[in-house]
């Protein structure tokens, strides 16, 4: 025992599911996870994903397990590209609102909603605002339950042009201004 040092193993993991990818085919992005495992560990992919391993594999199950397998991986892919294709259109349809509401006479704030479905943080982009325009910039609830981005001062266009520098994914298209006169309940 004194010779022989005991090292750890060594676990790849999918880049797509973050899965070991012996197992990637019981996660949602199988079509995925082979694009990314035949581009990242080609050895891997052709261990597991090759025809002749998928052969071997299959080779002990009967013919009606064999039917079965097929029938249902045509089904998981089925149902991958219908979730990747809401996904695609939930994407498509959501909108950033940038609001510039009225405290008081001649203060404003600005509420950003809507960047959450578009993947980011919003502590993160809220404190990105904060810094970039050298105000308060929080994360609060709204009545409808989800939540916004409020900046101190009337920043809405600067907000815009910021928005599509640094975050690409979003489209102009998607992001829209809007001007309210009076916040409710401000004193």
């Amino acid at each position: 025992m004194v010779g022989s040092a005991a090292g750890g193993r060594h676990v790849v993991y999918c880049g797509v599911c973050t899965l070991p990818p012996e197992y990637c085919e019981y996660g949602g992005t199988v079509k995925k996870c082979q694009e990314w495992l035949e581009k990242n560990h080609p050895d891997m992919y052709a261990r597991i994903w090759s025809p002749e391993a998928l052969e071997a594999a299959t080779a002990q199950l009967s013919v009606e397990a064999k039917d079965r397998a097929a029938k249902d991986a045509k089904k998981k892919a089925a149902k991958a590209e219908a979730a990747e294709q809401k996904h695609a259109d939930k994407l498509a349809n959501s909108v950033v609102t940038i609001k510039r509401i009225e405290r008081n006479k001649r203060k404003y704030v600005t509420s950003v909603s809507g960047l959450e479905a578009f993947g980011l943080e919003l502590k993160k982009v809220s404190k990105d605002f904060g810094k970039k325009f050298a105000t308060g910039s929080s994360v609060t609830k709204t009545p409808s339950g989800g939540e916004e981005i409020v900046v101190q001062g009337d920043v809405s266009g600067e907000i815009e042009e910021f928005i599509l520098e640094k975050y690409k994914d979003i489209p102009e298209d998607n992001i829209e201004l809007v001007e309210d006169k009076k916040k409710k309940g401000g004193g």
